[in-house]
């Protein structure tokens, strides 16, 4: 029984003994923290009432105001490419190698796939043995024409079966090399149609079963955009005239770009003219039969030279007098400043500032006497 009394008076709290100075810092700070918690909560709470919303106006600079060209109509097409081609063999014959695949880059004349040239070649060999015993014939008969024991006649025909074989020999020798089907320009491989195995041909044949290309390769140097324009607004397309181009997939990137052509024919049903238009800026996103929707520029051409104006330019309403100068309502971060500027000149509705505002600032859109300087303010 005395083990446990024991137990039980060492796990009471002696209230005798005095604090320690050392808690004494502690509560200290936790009480300062807990102030300035209250009191920060309490000043947020307080000022909502006085947040008051105001519209703002992005200060912009007169370059970035005047356009020096403006759309006069849209249309939409898509990105097509100029040189596209669908490989194949000359003659029917069954596919033994392929060596490309879809996305790989090949080079001019670069080997795309094999052919079975086996029988080729065993024509190839029959004639040139043809040919060496044609070659020997005509030797001796040579020699035998020197010495007056052939006649001229008997020369005449071996030369001609010489002549005759070197002739076959040279087309089978371009049969074999038929077998082999390369690239016919440099591009990008976008479909693989064959599998070694399979057989091709120039043309349809086989029920369906073969096959009329090895792969389809496209130039990308030749990728360009077709548009279909309306014939009522075909007046305001012209060869060279400035485009900007904007593809489905990037609607954000402006794609400098010309027209190429108009085609001069008209599609009776859509009542349309297809226009080609030449992508001046190339990139590796621009992809064959992506839509694309573009923008036909006028050129705006001054007939006078003028002096470029400095400064930026504001809502006329943005500005205000106070003692014969001019001031404005600069947004930093969440507060108005009060800031005295300087004025050119005014307009309808804009003023021109030189002096106390750059580009790329916000201005209180409209003038507010009730704000005061340096007060809390909500941007609408």
């Amino acid at each position: 029984m005395s083990e446990r009394e024991n137990l039980l008076n060492n796990l009471r709290i002696d209230r005798s003994a005095e604090p320690s100075e050392a808690d004494s810092p502690n509560k200290l700070l936790l009480l300062g923290v807990a102030v300035v918690l209250v009191g920060f909560f309490w000043w947020l709470f307080l000022s909502d009432d006085e947040l008051k919303e105001v519209t703002t106006f992005t200060v912009k600079s007169l370059q970035m105001s005047d356009s020096s060209a403006t759309s006069i109509l849209d249309a939409s097409g898509y990105v097509v490419a100029r040189r596209r081609a669908t490989v194949s063999s000359k003659v029917t014959g069954k596919v033994m190698k392929v060596f490309i695949e879809e996305g790989m880059y090949v080079e001019e004349g670069q080997l795309l796939a094999q052919l079975d040239d086996s029988t080729m070649k065993a024509d190839l060999n029959y004639s040139q043995s043809q040919l060496d015993e044609a070659i020997r014939v005509f030797n001796r008969t040579k020699e035998l024409a020197k010495e007056e024991l052939a006649s001229q006649a008997s020369l005449d025909a071996a030369r001609a079966s010489v002549e005759g074989l070197e002739a076959l020999n040279a087309v089978r020798k371009q049969v074999v090399n038929d077998m082999q089907i390369l690239a016919p320009f440099s591009g990008v491989v976008v479909y693989k149609a064959a599998q070694p195995g399979e057989m091709i041909s120039p043309v349809s044949a086989g029920g369906g079963f073969t096959n009329t290309g090895i792969c389809t390769i496209v130039d990308m140097d030749s990728l360009e955009v077709e548009v279909d324009v309306n014939e009522a607004f075909i007046n305001r397309v012209k060869p060279g005239q400035p485009v900007i181009t904007n593809l489905n997939a990037y609607p954000k990137w402006d794609i400098p770009s010309e027209v190429i052509a108009i085609i001069p024919t008209a599609d009776r049903n859509k009542a349309t003219v297809k226009v080609r238009i030449a992508l001046l800026e190339k990139d590796e996103r621009v992809l064959p039969d992506m839509g694309s929707r573009v923008s036909f520029l006028r050129k705006v051409e001054n007939v006078t030279k003028e002096t470029p104006k400095e400064g930026v330019m504001i809502p006329l309403g943005a500005f205000s007098t106070k003692d014969g100068e001019s001031i404005v309502q600069v947004i930093e971060g969440t507060s108005v400043e009060v800031r005295q500027v300087e004025v050119a000149e005014e307009t309808a509705n804009y003023a021109r500032v030189i002096k106390g505002l750059n580009s790329g600032m916000k201005v209180v859109a409209r003038f507010d006497n009730e704000l005061e300087d340096g007060q809390k303010i909500i941007i609408k």
